[in-house]
């Protein structure tokens, strides 16, 4: 029968708290796909709609999944089934802790592949992208991923960087790390922001992301932002419910998640405007899709004043984007190892980080070698891809919100919340309404049932 921990570590404080959970947050979601999503999805109309989904979806999510890990004082499969214990219901609910840390893994799998082509990236902006060209750039790109040595050779670092960070410790750690990191990264973009309005085109990225033409809202936008706001704040994956489990009693869910959420949707917000801000003062396109942070920018790099420093700069700032955000993905399983199984925390770390570092080269390899190897027709990158992000994720949130919202009795979710009033009132019944219908729509829409 599984108890709350009440022995395990915690944050040393709620900014710390903050900290880690908005680099879990923020990550290549952030600086890679909300800008290409905000370029080929009409700009403002697709900000504007962003931004309510943040209010009206991800943020009564990220307090529910906060909430269950801290009542819960465990890993995330432990501590749904505390919880599901507490509110007189059978172990089945479990699952949720257990789709969470798989589906985690089975991310970092591919998401340290796609880290690993920042790592090349970065180590290429170093150098400069003189004479760069729009298809040498293209064939810079397809040389890497045909090219199986470099694909593995940096995702073993990447994994080599998160594990090493992990095996350290909650405190000692994760929570040092972020703090590192989180405000190196936020130097950097408002560095570049400073850059774009000195020397590229900040009016003309302004204009594009915030003079808001509500009729260019349509269909496809607002499912692309519905998506993106429960996927940019890392929910469905455990890693909220991890960390929220390391959050002390006397420390506020609502206020800490609400900088969590103003964190993150502000470094998407300014990556976004550094970024077209150099893309608009060179001309080029900004619906670029994916090529965007890969190929369109190392172009504008090229031609720019500064380029040599901006360059390495930007791809640094993407790195610890990603860095932060694979430690949250790799916590949540070596939490659930130290706790059922009694591993020390570094043997946890680096077997956990094994199994995904192998998988991993599977992902690599789907890009060259075994790029003919499919299974319902999707190659193991797509495959892991659509299974965590269209299928497992969604599953989780919703099961969260059906949870926290239907099942956990009032008096448990007010002492965790402690919003009283209308407050708590609007957050409940968002959480039981809006969010899961809105998660069910995001669903049917990614398998095709509603366009």
């Amino acid at each position: 029968m599984e108890t709350a921990n009440v022995n395990r570590s915690h944050w040393s404080s709620r900014w710390a708290f903050i900290l880690v959970t908005a680099g879990s947050a923020i990550g290549l979601g952030n600086i890679w796909k909300f800008p290409y999503m905000t370029g080929t999805n009409g700009g403002s109309a697709f900000v504007l709609v962003y931004l309510l989904c943040i209010v009206s979806i991800g943020l009564p999510l990220l307090m529910a999944e906060t909430m269950l890990g801290r009542r819960g004082q465990g890993n995330p499969v432990a501590a749904m089934g505390v919880v599901a214990r507490e509110a007189g219901l059978g172990r089945y609910w479990k699952i949720i802790g257990l789709i969470g840390v798989t589906g985690a893994l089975l991310i970092l799998s591919f998401y340290s592949v796609v880290a690993g082509w920042i790592l090349e990236y970065t180590l290429r902006a170093t150098a400069g992208f003189d004479g760069i060209t729009k298809e040498s750039a293209a064939a810079g790109f397809a040389g890497l991923l045909a090219d199986p040595l470099r694909l593995i050779a940096w995702h073993s670092l990447f994994m080599v960087m998160t594990v090493f960070v992990v095996a350290r410790g909650v405190t000692g750690g994760i929570e040092q790390a972020n703090k590192i990191m989180m405000p190196a990264l936020f130097a950097i973009v408002l560095g570049l922001i400073g850059y774009g309005m000195v020397t590229a085109d900040m009016p003309a990225a302004f204009r594009f992301m915030f003079h808001f033409d509500v009729s260019a809202i349509t269909r496809e936008v607002v499912f692309s932002a519905m998506g993106h706001s429960f996927f940019t704040l890392s929910l469905g994956m455990g890693a909220i419910m991890a960390y929220g489990s390391y959050l002390d009693k006397g420390t506020s869910i609502v206020r800490t998640c609400f900088y969590v959420a103003i964190a993150d949707t502000a470094i998407a917000l300014l990556a976004g405007l550094a970024i077209f801000a150099i893309v608009f003062a060179k001309g080029l396109a900004p619906a670029s899709g994916p090529g965007l942070i890969l190929q369109t920018l190392p172009i504008a790099f090229s031609q720019m004043p500064g380029g040599v420093v901006v360059g390495p700069l930007f791809f640094l700032l993407v790195v610890f984007a990603a860095w932060t955000s694979s430690i949250s993905l790799l916590e949540p399983f070596v939490a659930l190892l130290i706790e059922r199984f009694a591993f020390s925390r570094k043997r946890a770390a680096w077997a956990t980080g094994g199994a995904v570092w192998l998988l991993g080269i599977a992902v690599a390899l789907s890009f060259n070698e075994w790029s003919e190897v499919k299974l319902f027709g999707l190659g193991i990158f797509d495959l892991l891809d659509s299974l965590t992000t269209k299928i497992m994720m969604p599953l989780s949130g919703l099961l969260i919100a059906v949870f926290a919202g239907w099942m956990m009795q009032r008096r448990h979710v007010e002492d965790e919340i402690a919003l009283g009033g209308k407050g708590f009132a609007l957050w409940r019944m968002t959480l039981r309404y809006v969010s899961p219908i809105a998660i069910v729509a995001i669903f049917l829409h990614v398998i095709g049932v509603v366009g």
